[in-house]
């Protein structure tokens, strides 16, 4: 499904350049639940953000799903992003000025789904996560926990092949970060979505069936 081959990421400032990410090479097949890990500063959420077609590297081959990315034009890029990868990030990053419903309705307006069939899909979605009585409710009148469900189902609701997750329990207490890796567990396990999480937590690391370690710019293990 992924394959990243010499990959590296750096930035200059004058003569100086420096390495974000450092000949990485990787494959993720389809299914699979990867922890990446590594100390801040390590490249772990700059490795997330390439995989997701968010940022450019500066050498090296990236394929996903037979497709080499670099080698496409912008809007194609963003197409291949949005028909197949949710993204949950640690500050939630839903939109104020939405309620519950809005938000996790915004993926679907970008594809071409019915109002009818729009309405079924965030109405199963709010009955999974069990937030059917949230749905008219802004972010602001959330919780953490509840934000990050409502984070979560919108990045599920486009059905993604690939779930990018960068530090998902980071602002959560153990409860619900326990609740939110059983969540994954079961969306790998029975969906088969794959699942790749930067993680600082060896806890929550240890969900997946494989775990990457990081070390400035350049894969430990």
């Amino acid at each position: 499904m992924i394959e990243l081959s010499h990959l590296s990421k750096w930035v200059k400032t004058g003569s100086l350049q420096t390495f974000l990410l450092k000949d990485i090479n990787i494959t993720i097949n389809k299914g699979a639940f990867v922890s990446i890990m590594g100390p801040s500063g390590s490249g772990k959420s700059t490795l997330l953000n390439v995989i997701g077609m968010l940022d450019d590297w500066d050498e090296g081959q990236y394929l996903f799903m037979g497709e080499e990315v670099g080698k496409l034009k912008e809007r194609a890029k963003q197409a291949l992003h949005k028909d197949h990868i949710g993204f949950v990030f640690q500050a939630y990053h839903l939109i104020d000025e939405l309620t519950v419903y809005e938000n996790i309705e915004t993926p679907l307006l970008y594809q071409d789904i019915k109002s009818a069939e729009r309405k079924a899909i965030v109405a199963d979605m709010l009955d999974r996560f069990q937030i059917v009585g949230k749905k008219d409710l802004f972010p602001a009148q959330l919780s953490g926990g509840q934000q990050q469900l409502v984070g979560i189902a919108r990045a599920l609701v486009a059905k993604p092949d690939l779930i990018l997750a960068d530090e998902p329990t980071g602002n959560l207490n153990s409860k619900q970060g326990e609740e939110i890796m059983e969540i994954f567990t079961r969306l790998n396990k029975e969906d088969g979505v794959t699942i790749i999480q930067v993680t600082h937590s060896e806890k929550n690391a240890a969900y997946g069936d494989r775990i990457i370690n990081l070390l400035d710019g350049r894969i430990e293990s």
